[in-house]
């Protein structure tokens, strides 16, 4: 069973009802965008949470910045959004000491080249959709059926136009370890329906349709 993560949050009621549905993740925009939080915002929204993993996403902010900011928000995951490369995946760590998500964008169904050294490398591969002008949170959904998952010793997360009504299909496509969902369960940007979240804890925890 893929753990979940829900993403793009930016009210406090939201994050606690993550927790409760038992969430594995929980994470905060910094990349830019509606859903993006100055860090004592996030910092305040993510105070005593417990039971999920803190994760913050990043665009391209240099390491010193990545570092103070894990440290004000208390951030347990640093996600890297823009296209990272493994140079950045590498200085990342360094910098703050955390685990590394690496997310590769895709305009189709085709892995860019780096995927490979990406996947040895970061501690996991977020997939997510390409979309003109956006890192991320459109709702863009993903082609499944035709991803073939890079090889490495990286955790494979699932993000791209998730919603509570596609999410068995997703999990049915392709074997990840984390879905990760946004706009598939708000009823406006950085705002989370949580019978939408609940829902999608629901779905997600189904399995693979029969």
């Amino acid at each position: 069973m893929a753990d979940i993560k829900f993403c793009g949050l930016t009210r406090a009621d939201d994050v606690r009802f993550a927790v409760e549905l038992g969430a594995a993740f929980v994470g905060v925009i910094f990349a830019g965008g509606p859903r993006q939080l100055l860090p004592e915002r996030a910092a305040s929204i993510l105070a005593g949470v417990s039971g999920a993993r803190k994760v913050g996403v990043f665009g391209r902010q240099p390491p010193d910045e990545l570092a103070r900011i894990a440290r004000q928000t208390k951030l347990d995951v640093i996600q890297l959004h823009a296209d990272p490369t493994v140079e950045a995946v590498a200085a990342a760590r360094r910098a703050t000491g955390l685990p590394i998500w690496a997310a590769i964008r895709l305009a189709g169904a085709e892995l860019p080249p780096q995927a490979a050294d990406l996947a040895a490398t970061a501690d996991a591969i977020l997939l997510d959709a390409r979309a003109e002008g956006a890192l991320g949170g459109t709702g863009v959904r993903l082609d499944w059926a035709s991803i073939r998952l890079p090889e490495g010793r990286a955790r494979i997360v699932l993000a791209g136009g998730l919603t509570p009504t596609n999410v068995r299909s997703a999990l049915a496509a392709l074997a990840v370890d984390v879905v990760d969902v946004s706009s598939g369960v708000e009823s406006a940007p950085g705002v989370k329906d949580h019978a939408l979240m609940r829902a999608f804890a629901e779905a997600a925890r189904a399995g693979i349709p029969a």
